[in-house]
This record gives C-alpha cells, structure tokens and sequence, in this order.
C-alpha cells in the first residue's frame, strides 16, 4: 500500500465524529494540480445522483500561508497532501465499491485509483483520519508564515521602514502575525523593535 505523504501541521485532539454512521475514510489518487477541481465535481455528481448514502464528505486539505510576491504580502493556500483527495465512503460488505459509485467516481476527470489492493480500497486508519480532517479545519484559522527562515538569535539587518539598516538580534517570532521581534542599539542601549519579516535580510 502507497504511503501518503504527513501533514506539516500541528496535532490535534481527535474530532469527536470521524466518519458518518457506515462509512470510512478513503484516499484517492488524482492528477496533479486537479485536486479542487476533483473534488467539486465528486460533490456535484452525488448530488444529482442522490448518492448521499453512499458518499459523504471529499475533501482537500490546505494550509493558508502570508508569502512575498514581487514586494507584496499575498496569502496563498498550499495542499497538505498534493494528488490526493480524501473520501468518506460506505463500502460493500466485502471490502469493494458499489458499482454505480465507482462509475460515478472514475467517470470524474482526473480521476486515478484508490489507494489499496485487489481493486478494493484500504480504508484510512483513525489517527491519519484524525491528523486529515485536524488539518482540514487548521486551514480556516488566521495564516501563519511560510519561508521565513529566521529563527531567534539569528543576527539580521532590517531593509525597510523606520529603522532601515539597523542590524540585531532576533529575540522572537509571531508566525502569526509575520511579525519579528528584533534587539537593536539605539543611542548605545539595546532595544526591542517589531517589523514585519519581510523588512529583514538574514546575516551571515
């Protein structure tokens, strides 16, 4: 069996309901860069094939992330598990797929195979179902930064702003917020400042 690639987030405290009264978790493979467009259209086929029964929630987990594009601050959202699309299923008694559901699921484009063996899928073991859907409620929580690269007592020089080129020392990180804490001399005394990281250059 293939093995999906850990969330970057952090652990959580198990969801009090993993999976709908009769079905279990799936993963299913799909083409690169197709894992939104997957899962919109799995959700509007069983609609209008009222498969509701038999597929509940597809789901692609993201992670919003502040990024500097080109000078400016953009909040980007970034796939945990990319060629993956996560499927609560009701399965057959013996492990296969009702025959109208995988119609509908393989007619999808982009669309590859479960994960699993002897054309049935293997169901999700409760603590990566646990980490997924942790990671797919993460991803509605305020961004945090990405590529920062600069931890605390990294020496740095701040590029913009009201204290342009003075350099320091880091004493803390808001990944938060993309806000750092910076320990500067100001009239021959060391002093606190907050910028944004992306006014800092990282010192060798």
């Amino acid at each position: 069996m293939s093995e999906i690639p850990p969330a970057t987030t952090e652990s959580a405290a198990p969801t009090a309901t993993l999976a709908a009264p009769g079905m279990k978790w799936y993963v299913l493979r799909v083409a690169s860069n197709k894992e939104e467009q997957v899962r919109n259209a799995l959700e509007r086929k069983v609609k209008i094939e009222g498969l509701e029964s038999r597929i509940g929630r597809v789901l692609v987990p993201t992670l919003k992330e502040k990024r500097m594009k080109a000078g400016v601050l953009k909040i980007v959202e970034r796939k945990l598990y990319p060629g993956y699309v996560f499927v609560e299923m009701a399965c057959e008694p013996d492990g296969s797929i009702n025959e109208s559901v995988w119609f509908l699921i393989k007619e999808t484009s982009g669309v590859g195979d479960f994960i699993g063996s002897d054309g049935k899928p293997t169901s999700m073991p409760d603590q990566d179902v646990t980490a997924m859907l942790a990671a797919s409620q993460k991803a509605e929580e305020q961004p945090g930064l990405s590529g920062l690269n600069i931890k605390r007592s990294d020496r740095v020089k701040i590029t913009d702003g009201a204290f342009e080129s003075f350099e320091g020392e880091v004493e803390a990180v808001d990944e938060k917020r993309g806000m750092v804490s910076v320990i500067v001399s100001i009239f021959g005394r060391s002093t606190p400042v907050e910028v944004g990281y992306w006014q800092l250059e990282k010192l060798e």
